[in-house]
């Protein structure tokens, strides 16, 4: 089960149903499946607090990801600030709503094993996203 959530900010929108089912289309190209997965959006000041508290982070972040995974089930708790992912779509010359999909995605693909912070990392990620990006248009496209 997928839940989505905000904390002092609007809820962004989504269409819950066809993001939930791109998710887990997601997940089983990498055999995985979907246990609880928790989306969070907040805005900046409440994502420091969080990695302040749990990374020992002082600093922003577009995502944080909690991974609960037992074998090939994903759970996890995914926290999004809503105000970097605006920034960085103005930033990046992207559309709010593609910026947002990419960071929900980010989360996932994290819980599945990709990692972005080695050599070579962020590459594979960034590659990773695109396919996974391309998906959802496929998937919208058929609706």
């Amino acid at each position: 089960m997928i839940t989505y959530n905000s904390e002092n900010i609007k809820m962004p929108r989504l269409k819950r149903r066809e993001t939930s089912a791109w998710i887990e289309t997601v997940a089983a190209t990498y055999d995985r499946r979907i246990g609880e997965i928790g989306y969070m959006f907040v805005d900046d000041e409440k994502i420091l607090e969080v990695n302040r508290e749990y990374l020992g982070h002082d600093y922003y972040t577009d995502i944080i990801t909690f991974d609960y995974d037992e074998s090939d089930v994903l759970n996890g708790d995914i926290v999004i600030s809503v105000d970097t992912v605006r920034s960085n779509a103005e930033q990046f010359g992207k559309s709010f709503d593609d910026e947002l999909h990419r960071v929900i995605i980010h989360g996932i693909l994290h819980l599945c094993g990709i990692n972005d912070k080695g050599p070579g990392e962020r590459e594979l990620m960034e590659a990773a996203e695109d396919r996974a990006l391309t998906l959802l248009k496929l998937l919208s496209d058929k609706q």
